[in-house]
């Protein structure tokens, strides 16, 4: 069974795998910063194209990421930014891992990096982050932000207190789709029923073997367990949607509709029934959006009918060979998740307290393994992120401590149904808006 739509926002997630080699014996940082740095001057000739990928890349990295489909990546950057033309700077974040900036032609674009320990020190990581933005204040980035063509809207707010405090915004009460954002909601569920001891991290799930969409499941024999932190790890930090569906199937579709009104999220019917991936893919890329037209007509009872017959059953050939979403936005404005800044403010703030102490570790581990952007450590010692896309949407969402111990969620949605999107001009003016809105 081919993939189904991976990953809505692919170069943000897809050329990421991680090192299952046992580290040796410790080296010094400096050296560990010499193997690093070694590595980030051969990722330009990757990046050419010209680079040895077989010893480039570790075994483990090459399995996950074959060379073939690292090569669009190449492709769309270089489309966007021109030619690699030389490594700018390296920023450790560990001995074996950091970001790494590349120059092009047209702009600096930053990678997470992490090399293997082992000899010889193979790349076992790499996450592109997006490019660094030109504007160099808060002004000027919100100006930019306001400008994109489409819908726009977003919001830096400092949480702590009883109501969040909003330092920058706009738009901010403007429900838009969110892409895979939704899944935290999926996410602040499970952190619910964690905290109450109705269910524990280390809970295991058995496959049904149900369809599923992409992702690390959609091809595991029925009866496979899997653990619920694998689960919720995978939903969030590579946004794996068979992973999602699995989960939310577990908790049922009603329990997590019921953390909506809990999370501060303002009602909005697009949202009832919460859609699980597949059923959202089916509906807007079946029989030529028929499906989607007769659940749109709908009401909540008969939508939910619909989801449990016709789109349940519906025949999914037609998309099984699709690599990736038709280019041109679809239904954006009634199929999808929808929340407003204001809102995902609110449920990175409720999972902000719902985390805190010994009992939230589990939880703060899967919000963070995947800082998303490029974000300055010595700015915020805690990144948790989240975003989503597909055709003509895109939001960034992230929970930030800063290192003045002060907590802060940035969050920005642009939408527009006509076309697609630039999203790595949106990552970039998103990590400026980050940058100067933040912590001193």
């Amino acid at each position: 069974m081919r993939r189904l739509f991976a990953c809505l926002m692919p170069l943000l997630c897809v050329i990421q795998a991680a090192a299952q080699t046992a580290p040796p014996t410790p080296v010094q940082p400096t050296q560990a910063a010499l193997f690093l740095e070694a590595r980030a001057r051969e990722l330009v000739d990757i990046l050419r194209g010209s680079g040895d990928y077989a010893t480039f890349f570790t075994i483990a990295f090459q399995t996950e990421v074959p060379k073939g489909r690292f090569a669009p990546v190449n492709v769309q950057l270089t489309a966007a930014y021109g030619a690699p033309v030389a490594l700018d700077r390296v920023l450790p974040q560990s001995p074996f891992a950091g970001t790494v900036r590349i120059r092009y032609e047209k702009a600096t674009v930053a990678f997470q990096m992490a090399v293997d320990p082992a000899d010889p020190h193979q790349v076992s990581g790499l996450r592109v982050l997006g490019p660094i933005a030109a504007e160099s204040s808060i002004g000027e980035v919100t100006r930019a932000l306001q400008g994109l063509q489409g819908t726009t809207a977003y919001a830096f707010a400092k949480v702590g207190a009883d109501t969040p405090e909003l330092i920058a915004q706009h738009n901010a009460d403007k429900p838009l789709a969110v892409g895979s954002a939704f899944k935290l909601v999926i996410l602040a569920e499970l952190v619910r029923a964690t905290n109450a001891g109705q269910k524990t991290w280390d809970d295991l799930i058995t496959l049904d073997g149900r369809l599923l969409p992409a992702g690390g499941y959609n091809t595991k024999p029925r009866g496979t367990k899997v653990t619920v932190r694998e689960l919720a790890t995978k939903m969030i930090s590579v946004s794996d949607n068979s992973a999602t569906d699995i989960l939310l199937a577990s908790l049922g579709r009603n329990t997590v509709e019921a953390m909506l009104p809990v999370l501060g999220v303002s009602a909005d019917p697009r949202n009832i029934p919460f859609l699980s991936t597949l059923e959202a893919f089916k509906l807007k890329w079946l029989q030529g959006g028929r499906l989607a037209d007769r659940y749109n007509a709908l009401d909540d009872t008969k939508q939910r009918a619909l989801l449990a017959g016709d789109v349940l059953t519906a025949d999914i050939t037609p998309i099984m060979s699709m690599t990736a979403p038709p280019p041109t936005p679809s239904r954006i404005d009634s199929i999808e998740w929808f929340y407003s800044p204001l809102d995902l403010v609110r449920v990175m703030d409720w999972l902000r307290r719902n985390t805190e102490g010994v009992r939230g570790a589990d939880a703060r581990a899967i919000l963070s393994r995947n800082a998303g952007l490029s974000i300055d450590r010595t700015q915020y010692a805690f990144v948790g992120f989240k975003g989503g896309s597909e055709p003509g949407v895109i939001n960034l969402t992230l929970l930030l401590q800063g290192t003045n111990r002060e907590w802060y969620v940035a969050t920005a949605s642009w939408n527009d149904p006509t076309r697609s999107i630039d999203e790595f001009r949106f990552v970039e003016l998103v990590t400026a808006l980050v940058k100067f809105a933040g912590a001193p």
